[in-house]
C-alpha cells in the first residue's frame, strides 16, 4: 500500500524527532552508542510501519549504556588514528602522498560503512550479546556486499555533510541517516538482517 503525502509528513517528522533525541542522550557523550542504539532500534520501528514503544526503548537505553560506552571509546580510537595518520602523510614526515592519502580514505569509508551496518543491526537485534554479534554481521556483509557497504557509508557521508555545512540541521540529520542507513540495507541486504528481538526487560 503507497503512502500518501500526509503519511510520509508523517514518517519524516517521526525521524526528525528521533535524531533530536538522540542527540539530546548523546551529550554526556558516554551515552552516545546506547543513545545510538535505541535510535536505531526505533527508527527500525518507524521503517517496518509499527508504532514506538517509548518504555521498551528506555529500557533498551539503560541496558546499553556500558557496552554503548566502550563502543564510543573504540569508534573514538579509531577516528583520532585516522586523523593523525592523514595529518602526518599531508605533512610529508612519511612517504606516501597521494596513494597513502586514497588508502587512509578507503580504510575509513570501510570503517564507516561497517560502523553504519553495525548500528543498523543493533536496532533490529536488541538482545543483550547484539553488540559483538552485530561487529560480525557488519564486517561480514561490507566484505560480501560491498555495494550495499558502500551506499550505507554514502548515506551517513551526506548526512554528515549536511549537518557540517548547515549545522542548526545537525539533529535532524542523525534520525535520517539511521532511517536512510536502515532502507538501504533493507533493500540491498534484505534476509540478511534479522528481526528485531524484544528489548532486555530490568
Amino acid at each position: 500500500m503507497k503512502r500518501d503525502w500526509r503519511d510520509t509528513f508523517s514518517v519524516a517528522a517521526d525521524v526528525a524527532l528521533v535524531g533530536i533525541v538522540v542527540t539530546a542522550a548523546s551529550v554526556p557523550l558516554v551515552t552516545a552508542g546506547a543513545a545510538l542504539r535505541t535510535g536505531s532500534a526505533a527508527i527500525r520501528a518507524i521503517v517496518d510501519g509499527e508504532g514506538v514503544d517509548a518504555g521498551a526503548m528506555w529500557r533498551l537505553f539503560r541496558a546499553s549504556i556500558l557496552k554503548g560506552a566502550v563502543a564510543v571509546a573504540v569508534a573514538a580510537a579509531c577516528g583520532l588514528l585516522l586523523v593523525f595518520n592523514v595529518g602526518v602523510v599531508a605533512s610529508g614526515r612519511v612517504p606516501g602522498g597521494s596513494p597513502a592519502l586514497a588508502g587512509t580514505g578507503v580504510v575509513a569509508a570501510a570503517l564507516l560503512a561497517v560502523a553504519g551496518l553495525g548500528i543498523v543491526r543493533l536496532g533490529r537485534d536488541t538482545s543483550r550479546s547484539g553488540w559483538l554479534d552485530a561487529l560480525r554481521w557488519a564486517g561480514r556483509t561490507a566484505w560480501r556486499q560491498p555495494g550495499a557497504a558502500a551506499a550505507v557509508a554514502g548515506v551517513s557521508a551526506v548526512a554528515a555533510a549536511l549537518a557540517v555545512f548547515v549545522p542548526l540541521t545537525a539533529p535532524l540529520m542523525v534520525g535520517y541517516a539511521l532511517y536512510g542507513a536502515h532502507a538501504v540495507t533493507a533493500r540491498l541486504v534484505g534476509p540478511a538482517v534479522t528481526p528485531a528481538a524484544p528489548p532486555p526487560a530490568k
